[in-house]
């Protein structure tokens, strides 16, 4: 009996945790219905950087599709890199887009999915926009 026990907890620990697993939440849709368009043409430097709108639609979109992973307030729990760290300016733009259109895979692992045509790229600077008013310390 024990040993039935022992091994259904083992399933039910296996298969709930697979249940659960990062890749298994779909995105949620993020409203930019109220920030100026960016066109086509993907940018590097963040155009929404200050903009009091796009930080409040950035801290719903970051909420909603973010923080599961990456911590709410954008404080992150060790796993996933803390995004406050990221570099101030153009530079840190630039590889933050870069990795939010791409992902992140190593090995066939998917540590970050790719969100190029699931997000605008106003969605994305949006998040950024918020990113950029959270203090690092």
């Amino acid at each position: 009996m024990k040993k039935i026990l022992l091994v259904l907890a083992f399933v039910f620990l296996f298969i709930g945790g697979k249940a659960f697993a990062h890749g298994d939440a779909a995105p949620q849709p993020v409203d930019v219905s109220t920030l100026p368009p960016l066109g086509e043409e993907w940018l590097e430097a963040n155009p929404y950087s200050g903009n009091e709108e796009a930080i409040k639609v950035g801290k719903t979109g970051y909420t909603s599709n973010c923080a599961r992973c990456h911590g709410l307030g954008a404080i992150s729990g060790g796993i996933s890199p803390d995004l406050r760290e990221l570099e101030e300016g153009e530079e840190g733009d630039e590889w933050f887009i870069y990795r939010v259109r791409t992902g992140a895979t190593r090995n066939g692992i998917t540590y970050m999915p790719a969100f190029e045509g699931i997000f605008s790229q106003e969605a994305m600077w949006a998040i950024r926009s918020w990113i950029e008013t959270i203090p690092a310390d």
